[in-house]
């Protein structure tokens, strides 16, 4: 298990490998503000399916979840796998696809459910942080 702490953002993967090298600091300050307390949890497969069956009644792993804890707390979990396999689905780099997740977390804890106005905010924010897909 890999464990990061920057001010007010803690991450920790609980699969093998590091964390991957994207912007969460400043999106996270961008949508929910510099005094919000995060944890990011980047899931092992087991843990996420699960959760996944318990708060959705699914059998598969999750891709994100977001539970806020309190006004100014909460707690995004992703499954890195997941992420991977939907990257292609959407047309995302692994990477991008990974941040959209996290964007798309964030927005939940800001108080946004599915809908046009969080599809706004989602693509306003993505293409904010962002890096272009080169297209292979």
């Amino acid at each position: 298990m890999t464990v990061v702490e920057y001010h007010n953002l803690t991450i920790v993967r609980q699969t093998k490998g590091r964390i991957p090298p994207l912007p969460f600091v400043d999106v996270k300050e961008a949508i929910l503000g510099k005094g919000y307390e995060l944890s990011l949890v980047f899931l092992d497969q087991v843990t996420s399916i699960s959760l996944h069956h318990s708060f959705k009644g699914k059998a598969d792993p999750v891709n994100v979840l977001s539970f806020p804890l309190e006004k100014n707390e909460g707690e995004i979990l992703i499954t890195l796998t997941k992420a991977r396999t939907e990257a292609k689905h959407y047309g995302r780099s692994y990477h991008n696809h990974l941040l959209f997740l996290f964007i798309h977390g964030c927005l939940h804890l800001k108080g946004m459910d599915h809908g046009d106005k969080m599809e706004k905010y989602e693509q306003l924010f993505y293409k904010r942080f962002t890096k272009p897909d080169r297209i292979v």
